[in-house]
């Protein structure tokens, strides 16, 4: 059994699969996936680079848990990741004044300089992603992706 959707895969598809909303969701997610990945790659860094950095930027300086928190990366893969960042000296760790036993997370000068870059190229990739669409449909479709994911973010009443 292939999982393949790739365009020519998809065509071949019954309409009525085709025509499915959770089926469409499904193939522009990865085609937007492999799309940012791709792009991140050849500017030599990743999606969760990027999650970082900008949670560093608009969120202010935080602990590793704090950052797992604000961008959704497993703890368990936060330490590596940011190794990777601090190697780079686009994050350095301080010990936290206020608990010893714990880092916080700051951006460097270089890191903020590598995130404007990463901006910019995540910008392009959103234009490409929804070239067909007009900006007014492409701030429809962002509504209407944002209440799906809303609503189906809220907790079982």
């Amino acid at each position: 059994m292939s999982h393949d959707m790739s365009d020519a895969g998809d065509q071949a598809a019954p309409a009525r699969l085709r025509g499915l909303p959770s089926r469409l969701l499904a193939h522009v997610a990865m085609q937007a996936d492999r799309l940012v990945s791709e792009r991140l790659a050849g500017a030599d860094a990743r999606k969760w680079h990027y999650a970082v950095l900008v949670a560093l930027r608009d969120s202010g300086p935080a602990s590793q848990a704090e950052l797992s928190r604000r961008t959704g990366i497993y703890r368990s893969d936060m330490v590596a990741l940011l190794n990777e960042l601090a190697e780079r000296d686009l994050v350095e760790r301080a010990p936290d004044p206020g608990d010893r036993r714990r880092n916080v997370i700051s951006l460097t000068e270089r890191g903020r300089d590598r995130l404007a870059g990463l901006d910019t190229l995540i910008d392009t990739v959103q234009d490409d992603l929804l070239a067909p669409l007009t900006g007014p449909e492409r701030d429809q479709l962002v509504g209407l992706l944002a209440r799906l994911r809303d609503h189906h973010s809220r907790p079982p009443q």
